[in-house]
């Protein structure tokens, strides 16, 4: 197949806690040498765009901000289509609010009664016993709750770390309410990256950690999956899921980015 264009996880793929993955670099420049356009989806939800940009940069990797879509950026553009003009709680470790302009956010600490929306980005210390009971609270009163992501962890140079995935199953089962979540797996962002690139999905390849967030559910929108063996890739889980003969599978498995060149015959 010819490659029209590839999209990368970064969180697993090419950093761990923004420390470049052996061969990430020297792979980015590969493709950039023989003019293969890149873009960048990631459920990252700590750093705007920019700073994202700037710390691959620092890691030797040159990324333009343009060329990242984040969760943050999906979810802006989901609440201002389906809730213009909506007072919204964003609960979100790191501050994420230059990629969402146009939504009108305002502190949890000064809503007396209930927001229009509640927007949940990546978990930390922001998601707090009473944060957690004032959101559970809200959604049994039917307050919307957009969450950035449902992945349950990333992988952290110190091991794993819960996320907003985790609390979504509890906050969910307990309320009876379902929220929205706009960034992987959910389809836009993959649409996203094909249109931004000027190229149809199934001429794209999705290199990720992630098995279902980022490789099959790229591959449900047409895209060629590739999974890594770096991250918070698991190889219990895959032989679980292989074990199913009517299961999708990962297009490719390789054990890094580092050996994405030899995949694509562009080394």
């Amino acid at each position: 197949m010819a490659v029209g264009g590839v999209l990368f996880d970064i969180d697993g793929v090419l950093v761990t806690s923004w420390r470049a993955i052996p061969g990430a670099v020297e792979t980015l420049r590969l493709l950039a040498d023989r003019q293969i356009a890149c873009s960048y989806l990631t459920n990252t939800t700590t750093r705007t765009r920019a700073e994202i940009a700037e710390a691959m940069a620092s890691a030797g990797m040159k990324v333009r901000p343009d060329e990242v879509i984040t969760a943050a950026v999906l979810t802006a553009d989901y609440v201002r289509s389906h809730y213009p003009g909506a007072h919204c709680v964003l609960v979100n470790s790191g501050d994420v609010t230059q990629d969402m302009p146009g939504v009108d956010l305002v502190d949890i600490g000064a809503v007396r009664d209930a927001p229009d929306v509640v927007i949940l980005g990546g978990a930390g210390p922001e998601f707090s016993h009473l944060t957690l009971s004032r959101v559970f609270e809200w959604m049994t009163r039917d307050v919307p709750v957009v969450a950035m992501h449902r992945s349950t962890a990333w992988q952290t140079t110190d091991g794993l770390r819960v996320d907003t995935g985790l609390y979504l199953i509890g906050l969910e089962e307990a309320s009876g309410r379902t929220a929205i979540a706009v960034g992987k797996p959910a389809p836009a962002g993959f649409q996203a990256a094909a249109a931004r690139l000027g190229v149809d999905p199934d001429e794209m390849y999705m290199v990720g950690d992630d098995l279902h967030n980022d490789v099959l559910a790229a591959q449900v929108v047409g895209m060629t999956g590739v999974l890594v063996r770096t991250g918070k890739f698991r190889q219990d889980l895959l032989d679980r899921w292989a074990a199913d003969e009517f299961a999708m599978q990962p297009n490719h498995l390789i054990d890094s980015v580092a050996d994405l060149p030899a995949l694509l015959g562009v080394e």
